[in-house]
């Protein structure tokens, strides 16, 4: 097995040209970067990373925290999946390997994240889940550590963001509703403090003032985001004195729950209730009637994560010359049968 001297040797070059090559450096040429990685697995070299980190000061690892345990973990989706692969992406471009970062729901968060921050676990950080006022951000940026936070927060900072167009889905499922004659139109949204929810009932509220229908705190149902809490949605609702003749979802398993709950009493989703979820997911693809939903690319999401982030690491912010990002993704509408309820036929 050779070293990086004799590699360097081997093929006539510096070893700093070496180096950069195996580093993934976009300042060496395609031919030269070809020649060396082809030379390194001939020759069986492996770098040793441990010590390559130690005198660089870096991991070369990216962390994604996300939230596990409890409710999430027994009705997981696909969600991070795809996300996790786009990311992978962009990173695997860089020689960066991704690390996730599982958070259980009975830690707080911003504890988690500063024993990871403490321990030098990850060079840069992506953070998803977030509140309305989150530590980790501050935690963060105080720690000049970079981040993306997939998801914006009350929490002002000098990071980039992506965000999913919470607002744009709540306009447009109160128009397509009003369309169709709804005036009580009711929401399930996650119980806990967490930002998106808030971003789509403003997204709600203002659609319902363009509408001149006045907005009811009654019809804002807050349940756990799980299937288990779409079925206390649907029990919640039945319960209502007037009950009302839609509703729309913050969180796409709530729908399965919801389903199942309306059912036992006896109601058909699109008949005897309106109902628009939020993601298109593996699951919902099977409930009758179809789900009017929204769909995303969650590969394409993971990828413009992956690259907005290494846009804020100066390492890479040639490569990525976008800044610091901003941005709100859009969703696009895929209609089902579960709103086909039109008031007055």
């Amino acid at each position: 097995m050779k070293g990086i001297k004799q590699l360097a040797e081997q093929l006539n070059i510096s070893i700093g040209t070496v180096s950069r090559a195996l580093n993934g450096r976009p300042d060496v040429n395609e031919e030269t970067r070809k020649r060396v990685l082809e030379a390194a697995a001939e020759f069986g070299y492996v770098p040793n990373q441990s010590g390559r980190s130690l005198r660089q000061g870096t991991t070369n690892a990216i962390g994604f925290m996300i939230e596990s345990g409890g409710g999430i973990a027994g009705n997981s989706d696909n969600f991070f999946f795809g996300v996790f692969d786009g990311v992978q992406n962009v990173l695997s471009r860089h020689h960066l390997d991704l690390v996730v970062l599982p958070c259980s729901t009975d830690e707080d968060p911003a504890a988690y994240l500063q024993r990871m921050v403490t321990r030098r676990t990850v060079d840069a950080m992506i953070i998803s889940a977030t509140h309305r006022r989150d530590e980790r951000i501050e935690l963060l940026n105080k720690a000049q550590i970079p981040f993306i936070a997939l998801g914006r927060s009350g929490t002002q900072g000098p990071h980039p963001w992506l965000d999913l167009d919470f607002e744009g889905v709540a306009n447009r499922c109160i128009d397509r509703l009003v369309a169709k004659g709804h005036r009580r139109i009711a929401v399930g949204a996650p119980s806990n403090d967490i930002n998106l929810s808030f971003v789509y009932l403003d997204g709600y509220m203002a659609a319902l003032k363009r509408h001149g229908i006045a907005f009811d705190p009654k019809l804002v149902l807050r349940v756990a985001s799980s299937e288990q809490g779409g079925y206390q949605l649907a029990h919640d609702l039945l319960a209502m004195e007037e009950r009302p003749t839609a509703v729309v979802l913050v969180y796409e398993l709530l729908a399965l729950g919801l389903y199942r709950g309306l059912n036992e009493a006896g109601l058909v989703p699109g008949r005897d209730m309106a109902i628009i979820g939020f993601r298109e997911s593996l699951v919902a693809k099977f409930l009758s009637p179809s789900l009017t939903c929204f769909r995303i690319s969650l590969r394409d999401l993971g990828i413009a994560l992956g690259e907005s982030l290494l846009a804020a690491m100066p390492p890479y912010a040639d490569i990525y010359p976008q800044g610091i990002v901003h941005r709100v993704w859009p969703m696009e509408l895929v209609p089902g049968e579960s709103d086909a309820m039109v008031i007055g036929d």
